[in-house]
C-alpha cells in the first residue's frame, strides 16, 4: 500500500494510520516532488511527470500490485496513475480517493482560474516563528486538546525550520501554485472510464458548510462523486 499526501503536505501526514495499516499490508509513503524531504527541482509540477516520479517509486520498490491511497492532491495523483498505468506489473490494484480525486473546479461557470488561484493560494507563513504558528494553528482547531506534541510535529513537518526558529514551507510558493493550477483543469471524468480497479472514495463532509464557497466545494464534491458512480466500470 503506498501513502500519498496532499498539497503542500508530507509523508508524515500518514503517521498516525500508516501503524494501522501495517497491521495488514507492507506499507510504504513518500514525500512527492518538491515536499518533504524529497528533492525540490524547478519544474516537474504536471500530472504526467508527478506520475512518472510515482511509477519510479513503484518499479524501484518492485511492488507488483499496489494499492494506492492518495489524500486531497494526493488523490488526483492516484486517480491519473490508475487511469494512464491500467494493467500490467505496477498497476494499481485499488486507489482510495480521501477526500480528494474526484473535484473539477474548471466545471463550474463563474470559477475563473483567477478566482481559484485567489482561493488555493497559501497565507504566506515564511519568516514565523515556529512558536507562532503553532499558535496559529491552535486558533483553527475546536477542540484544542487534539492538537497533541505528535500532531504538532507532523504538521511542522511541511516545514523547514531554520536556524532563527523561524519556518520556510518545503513546497515553494510559484511550484504550489502550479500544483495549484494542475488541480483546476483536471477532469477526472475523463479518467473515471479508464481506470480498471476497484476505487473507494472517502469524501469529507461537514456536518454544515461554514460558508458559501464550503457550500460551493461540498455541492462539487457531491457532483463528482456522483460521476464516478457513473463512469467507473
Amino acid at each position: 500500500m503506498v501513502l500519498l499526501h496532499g498539497l503542500a503536505s508530507n509523508a508524515r501526514i500518514w503517521d498516525l494510520v500508516a501503524p494501522l495499516l501495517a497491521r495488514r499490508y507492507r506499507v510504504f509513503a513518500l514525500d512527492q516532488r518538491g515536499h518533504g524531504l524529497s528533492d525540490k527541482p524547478d519544474d516537474g509540477y504536471d500530472f504526467p511527470t508527478i506520475v512518472r516520479d510515482l511509477a519510479a517509486f513503484v518499479d524501484a520498490l518492485a511492488l507488483e500490485r499496489p494499492a494506492l491511497v492518495g489524500h486531497s492532491w494526493g488523490a488526483s495523483v492516484a486517480l491519473q496513475y490508475a487511469a494512464s498505468r491500467p494493467a500490467g506489473p505496477g498497476a494499481a490494484s485499488a486507489i482510495v480517493l480521501v477526500d480528494g480525486g474526484a473535484m473539477e473546479m474548471s466545471s463550474l461557470p463563474e470559477m475563473t482560474w483567477e478566482k481559484a488561484e485567489a482561493i488555493m493560494r497559501p497565507p504566506p507563513l515564511a519568516g514565523i516563528t515556529r512558536e507562532a504558528f503553532v499558535e496559529r494553528v491552535r486558533g483553527f482547531v475546536p477542540d484544542p486538546t487534539l492538537l497533541t506534541p505528535q500532531i504538532v510535529d507532523i504538521i511542522l513537518a511541511n516545514f523547514e525550520i531554520l536556524p532563527d526558529d523561524t519556518i520556510r514551507p518545503h513546497l515553494a510558493l510559484d511550484r504550489h501554485m502550479r500544483i495549484a493550477r494542475a488541480l483546476y483543469e483536471h477532469k477526472p471524468g475523463e479518467l473515471f472510464p479508464r481506470v480498471r480497479c476497484p476505487v473507494l472514495m472517502v469524501p469529507s463532509i461537514p456536518p454544515e458548510p461554514r460558508d458559501e464557497r464550503a457550500e460551493q466545494f461540498l455541492a462539487l464534491k457531491r457532483k463528482g462523486v456522483a460521476l464516478a458512480e457513473r463512469l467507473l466500470s
